[in-house]
């Protein structure tokens, strides 16, 4: 049975990035960079004033009083340069005029007709209140590597050196597929026998914060034929998320028919619990699609999303390595596993005078979905054995989620 580590890097190794696209800066946030980006100018353009007030020559404010000689606002360009014993009314933003060196902040002064009078005890010094020309930025200096996930600071920055366009690794599409016999929609009561479909909508939530696309295509039944359908129309997008029909029951057939729809398998079974079925793969042709089969059990399933769907989504967009995704904390008390496996278990993360605490919750299984609305993260346990309070653990922080503040606790 495969390791953690030696499942990451068959992921590393599958994945490769995907195709570039140029996307209106308006429709880039949350999307990788895939070009670097460097000043095409200075920025601010020119020296500007901070403040409302007077452009004046510093060393004319010890005068009895200046003459105003002009205005000066935003968007302006300077008419005249400012002599001695004179002044220019100026609007924050607004260039400097040629001759003036400081700004006096108009709440320390006095008008009276074109006559300026400063407070006779500010100290009024050189370069006060002017920003200089490329103190933000200068040309040629570089901004943002290709890998940036955009936020909207990054895209307002985008905008300001007037790219209109940016060129960058679109979200996955990633097809959802769930099966079974005993599956209702979830606007549909359930019959004897029957569950609601809660593993399309959690994936879907779970693919949307990991920077994905959701395609959900609804229920296969555990028939080859209908298997086969959904199958082919998943291949479609860059991802493949099954749940369901990957372990060894007799009706576990997700495996022999990706086999038949010509899909190499990479790797069938990672020693974790839960979540021990999990299966990746990966389809031949030009546009290459990642398979995913993820085990039905809705925990199961949200535990291999978090551990092998994120990185590989996280790798197909900005085609860095694939890093351990989680933390250490300490156990808030002592804790005992009795699975052979390393145990990812639902816990409560916090942080208490600089540290990081981490508790499991009274998690009974990979069926109890219920238990992991208390939860924010997951907590590996790698062995067999009783762990004391304080010890230190892998947690592995729950995305979507405030790590601080989960639904149900105080």
């Amino acid at each position: 049975m495969l390791s953690l580590d030696a499942a990451w890097s068959l992921i590393e190794q599958t994945v490769t990035p995907g195709p570039m696209a140029c996307v209106p800066v308006s429709e880039a946030l949350g999307l990788v960079l895939a070009e670097s980006i460097v000043s095409g100018e200075d920025s601010p353009p020119f020296d500007k004033s901070m403040m409302d007030g007077f452009a004046v020559r510093a060393a004319d404010v010890a005068a009895d009083s200046l003459t105003i000689v002009g205005e000066l606002t935003a968007g302006q360009v300077p008419r005249r340069q400012v002599h001695a014993g004179e002044a220019i009314r100026i609007m924050t933003g607004a260039p400097i005029p040629t001759g003036a060196d400081a700004i006096v902040p108009i709440e320390s002064t006095v008008v009276s007709g074109d006559q300026l009078t400063i407070a006779a005890d500010l100290p009024v010094a050189i370069g006060d209140h002017i920003v200089r020309q490329g103190t933000s930025m200068r040309v040629g200096e570089p901004l943002l590597t290709p890998g940036t996930c955009l936020t909207p600071r990054q895209v307002g920055l985008l905008a300001e050196l007037g790219h209109h366009e940016v060129r960058v690794r679109p979200r996955p599409r990633v097809a959802i597929l769930t099966t079974g016999n005993e599956l209702v929609p979830i606007d549909q009561p359930p019959g004897p026998g029957q569950i609601r479909n809660s593993n399309e909508p959690m994936l879907c939530a779970q693919i949307t914060a990991c920077g994905g696309t959701p395609m959900p295509l609804g229920i296969a039944r555990d028939t080859p034929d209908d298997l086969a359908r959904g199958i082919a129309q998943g291949l479609t997008a860059d991802f493949l998320c099954l749940s369901g029909g990957v372990s060894a029951g007799k009706l576990d057939l997700v495996p022999q028919l990706l086999r038949e729809a010509g899909v190499k398998e990479v790797f069938h079974k990672v020693r974790l619990k839960p979540g021990k079925p999990v299966w990746f793969g990966q389809s031949t042709g030009e546009r290459p699609c990642c398979i995913f089969g993820l085990p039905g059990n809705p925990v199961s399933s949200m535990v291999c999303c978090e551990l092998f769907v994120g990185p590989a989504l996280a790798r197909w967009q900005d085609g860095a390595a694939i890093t351990k995704p989680w933390i250490t904390a300490r156990l808030v008390a002592e804790f005992t596993s009795t699975s052979d496996r390393p145990v990812f278990f639902p816990a409560r993360l916090t942080q208490a005078e600089g540290a990081m605490l981490v508790q499991p919750v009274n998690w009974q299984g990979s069926f109890d979905l219920r238990a992991t609305i208390d939860a924010n993260a997951l907590a590996c346990f790698s062995a067999a054995g009783t762990f004391a309070a304080g010890t230190l653990v892998h947690v592995v922080p729950l995305r979507g989620t405030n790590l601080f503040s989960v639904t149900g606790q105080k």
